[in-house]
């Protein structure tokens, strides 16, 4: 008989069986050693204290919440659509939250009216969704994309005296709180200043009929700033969008160059503002501008910064995995329902349904 003799490491006792449909590479730093967890090169975090040599188990990836922002879907360029509607829907489900939990998040009845009493141009361009069909044939369209949302298993949530952007800031913050990551599906860029690691937003294309991520990253590749800046540099240049004019009519030259050259230095509109109030931050037309116009910056400001104390609770139904096994039937219902209006309405000779 040989006798084999077998070295055994001391420091790495027996390894468990790990998954095997995932390549798992671990990365061993000895330098910091103070910072308590770090990435491995597949998306998993482990506890870089622990250099006892017991394996640490990779924590999974936090599950992500999807927040729908509902109104402007329903919008096929500037007017009322519920086919739009229901294209971005099915694109939405079918490729990009599948079985995530997904909020859906409705303008409230008078939503805008604070805004609007600072600046009375505020998003007065958009169409309120309201009748788009004959009274006697199918009633309010609020009433059909909440039964879509009902039998797709997704809540809808609607407060009155806010908008849907201050309502999916607020509960956005709870996610958080909670170790949700959080992903906004919203062609607004109101959205913007809210990005971080763990909040995403997501837009759809209207020239690709897709829906496309846009991170973090994306923000610091297109700006070369942190997005704490976004809402500062909107409240200069203006948002078009929600009819909110620049600093440019009143300051010629003043556009998103100079701003973005003057946020990167002092980190923010009220820090802009404050220390042009007492010294020169830039050549003489930016200055002027800023002593001259900061009321009006400041109520931008106000105008476009988005609220996180609307009064709303997240509950714990809204976070579990959808079920998607309605989707298909209730989408493939309402095309079918949308098509038979829109011949209806034609032969009565009202208005389309988009």
């Amino acid at each position: 008989m040989v006798q084999v003799s077998v070295h055994i490491n001391p420091f790495l006792p027996a390894t468990p069986r790990l998954p095997t449909r995932r390549k798992l590479t671990w990365k061993i730093s000895e330098a910091d050693s103070s910072s308590s967890s770090a990435s491995s090169s597949c998306g998993y975090s482990y506890d870089k204290q622990r250099t006892d040599g017991q394996l640490v188990f990779p924590k999974k990836k936090r599950s992500r919440v999807f927040f729908l922002d509902v109104n402007p879907l329903c919008y096929a360029g500037s007017k009322p659509s519920l086919h739009s509607f229901a294209n971005w829907v099915s694109l939405f489900f079918n490729h990009v939250s599948l079985s995530d939990p997904v909020i859906a998040v409705v303008d409230g009845e008078r939503g805008s009216e604070h805004r609007r009493q600072l600046l009375p141009s505020y998003k007065t361009h958009r169409w309120k969704l309201s009748r788009q069909f004959s009274k006697g044939h199918v009633g309010r369209s609020h009433g059909l994309i909440t039964d879509v949302f009902t039998k797709c298993n997704v809540p809808v949530i609607k407060i009155d005296g806010h908008e849907a952007d201050d309502v999916i800031a607020t509960l956005v913050e709870q996610v958080l709180q909670l170790g949700y990551q959080a992903v906004i599906a919203s062609p607004d860029k109101d959205f913007k200043q809210l990005l971080s690691e763990d909040v995403q937003i997501v837009m759809p294309l209207d020239d690709l009929e897709r829906w496309s991520f846009y991170t973090l990253k994306h923000y610091m590749a297109q700006y070369n700033c942190d997005p704490c800046c976004d809402l500062s540099l909107r409240c200069i240049v203006g948002d078009q969008a929600d009819g909110v004019p620049g600093i440019q009519h009143l300051a010629p030259g003043f556009g998103q160059k100079t701003a973005l050259k003057l946020l990167k230095k002092h980190g923010s509109l009220e820090n802009l503002l404050n220390v042009a109030s007492v010294r020169t931050v830039g050549r003489q037309y930016a200055q002027d501008a800023l002593t001259k116009y900061a009321d009006y910056l400041r109520r931008n400001y106000e105008i476009l910064s988005l609220r996180r104390d609307v009064n709303v609770q997240l509950k714990e139904e809204w976070l579990v995995p959808r079920d998607t096994s309605n989707d298909s039937n209730t989408l493939s219902s309402f095309f079918k329902f949308l098509e038979e209006t829109k011949e209806f309405i034609h032969q009565n000779g009202s208005i389309s349904n988009g």
